[in-house]
């Protein structure tokens, strides 16, 4: 998933915060900004069941990946993510959980059409923009079996001042405009996907607004 951020230049891709030597610190940072809690409810929005095969796009070290597979053991559950270093992290983690960790990218991905029940994305999107960000959301409608949804979670929606400090720097930030109002639900409808809804936002004083969406086929 290649990086529009100044900084990240020795990678098509971004590395956790930018940087490969800041990797070790990834798992605590997102557990202070109680990243779990947002993953938990993402999987319970999700409805996954034992027969549910399932995509993370952007698994990073695998966080969401391995409670999917936690709570649903007898499931696929598959993770991708261009960044080799945060998936030899995420396969240690597993342990001896079936799980399968693949390298690739959100605008490219190595599986058949039709392939899954559910595709996951939580906090990866901001991190694209233009052409690779359109085509990650069609590669995400086109991995997803007829009756299957996109289930979605990342900084933006409906962003107001009222929010709290974190939201208005969100406002400013020329990496979140395209995830502000409805231009989530507009790239995924603009994807072929047959509906999209908001279902529900957190507001943090961290983080700021984050907001789940459910992108599904028919």
């Amino acid at each position: 998933m290649p990086s529009r951020h100044p900084g990240a230049t020795e990678h098509d891709y971004l590395p956790a915060f930018g940087r490969d030597a800041l990797l070790p610190f990834y798992d605590l940072l997102t557990s202070v900004l109680r990243v779990p809690k947002v993953h938990g409810q993402l999987l319970d929005l999700a409805c996954l069941d034992d027969d549910t095969a399932t995509l993370e796009i952007g698994c990073g070290t695998g966080n969401l990946t391995l409670m999917a597979k936690r709570r649903h053991p007898r499931t696929e559950v598959v993770g991708l993510d261009p960044d080799p270093l945060a998936l030899a992290r995420a396969t240690r983690k597993a342990g001896s959980l079936d799980v399968r960790f693949d390298r690739g990218y959100g605008q490219a991905l190595p599986y058949q059409a039709a392939s899954f029940d559910r595709v996951l994305s939580a906090f990866m999107l901001h991190h694209l923009a233009g052409e690779a960000r359109e085509q990650t959301a069609a590669e995400a409608r086109r991995v997803l079996r007829p009756g299957g949804a996109l289930y979605l979670v990342d900084i933006g929606g409906r962003v107001a001042p009222s929010d709290g400090y974190a939201a208005r720097r969100s406002l400013r930030s020329p990496h979140l405009c395209d995830n502000l109002g409805d231009r989530i639900p507009q790239l995924l409808l603009g994807a072929g996907f047959d509906e999209c809804v908001e279902l529900t936002h957190r507001v943090g004083r961290l983080i700021g607004r984050i907001t789940f969406y459910r992108a599904s086929l028919t």
